[in-house]
């Protein structure tokens, strides 16, 4: 699934193509007939994202109207500049520019939501979201007080997008190394120092992901050359790298589920030894 960085990167390509200009808007699949009927002829206003949730603004002659997409697990949007193809018969909706400017098309398919929301629906899914740190604002107290109320596992709390918008199981795995913290953990038992240093190594990965447009998290000196050249099996400390020695200390990488998702870790680096029987075994077999 999409992390948030990718939502915000999206948001950003939208409002640069899109912004100002009026559309055509399309449902090829049909399943999204009717939302697509109000924003044909609309104008985007923006777009922004909060963790994995896109939102786009549009103005038309009868309306206001809030497109809101949450990719899930199979969702990808497709751009093309110029002349388009014809959709694909999976794509929900298709957004085409119809001014004076340069043909702009941008396709959406496999969505896990694709809705236009009403004012008090944007709200009330907006107050079930977490604090997002790439947010101008986002407030570290909600989630550290949410953190706090939580007696499930660290790596399981984190997934929850009501404590922390856009984090996803790259992240997870990737800022618990670096912080040294056991994904087993009970979150409540996070100290605040503890905290403030996730939070912030949080923040700093979800920009470089930004940046980047990939998830890139170790560094120079434990890479060996320049992070920004590494192949994606290269480029991380634990995540999806079960069995391979850890990159600073040697031991072998483990991983296990939580949460429905494979959770990785150092088993010495992250102090406590995850789970190496019963369920965990069952599940790496």
């Amino acid at each position: 699934m999409p992390e948030g960085h990718t939502l915000h990167r999206l948001a950003r390509e939208h409002r640069r193509l899109l912004r100002g200009r009026v559309v055509a808007a399309t449902s090829p699949q049909g399943r999204f007939a009717s939302g697509a009927a109000a924003l044909d002829g609309a104008t985007l206003r923006t777009a922004e994202a909060q963790g994995k949730h896109l939102f786009h603004r549009y103005r038309s002659d009868a309306a206001d109207l809030t497109l809101h997409v949450h990719l899930g697990l199979f969702g990808r949007f497709t751009t093309w500049q110029g002349q388009a193809p014809p959709p694909s018969t999976g794509c929900r909706l298709r957004l085409a520019t119809v001014d004076d400017g340069p043909p702009v098309t941008i396709d959406l398919a496999g969505a896990a939501a694709c809705e236009l929301l009403d004012p008090d629906g944007e709200r009330r899914l907006r107050a079930r979201l977490g604090p997002d740190p790439l947010r101008r604002g986002a407030d570290p107290d909600a989630a550290y007080a949410a953190l706090r109320r939580r007696r499930a596992p660290l790596g399981q709390a984190l997934l929850d997008q009501s404590v922390i918008a856009g984090v996803g199981n790259v992240f997870r795995a990737e800022a618990l190394f670096l912080c040294g913290l056991d994904p087993r953990r009970e979150a409540r038992t996070l100290t605040r120092p503890e905290f403030d240093a996730l939070w912030t190594t949080l923040v700093g990965m979800l920009r470089d992901g930004l940046r980047r447009g990939r998830i890139v998290t170790v560094t120079a000196e434990d890479a060996g050359r320049a992070p920004g050249r590494l192949a994606t099996e290269d480029a991380r400390y634990v995540y999806r790298r079960e069995g391979l020695p850890c990159r600073r200390c040697g031991t072998p990488i483990v991983a296990w589920t939580l949460a429905a998702r494979r959770m990785y870790a150092c088993p010495r680096c992250q102090r406590t030894a995850p789970p190496s029987g019963g369920a965990a075994a069952a599940a790496s077999a």
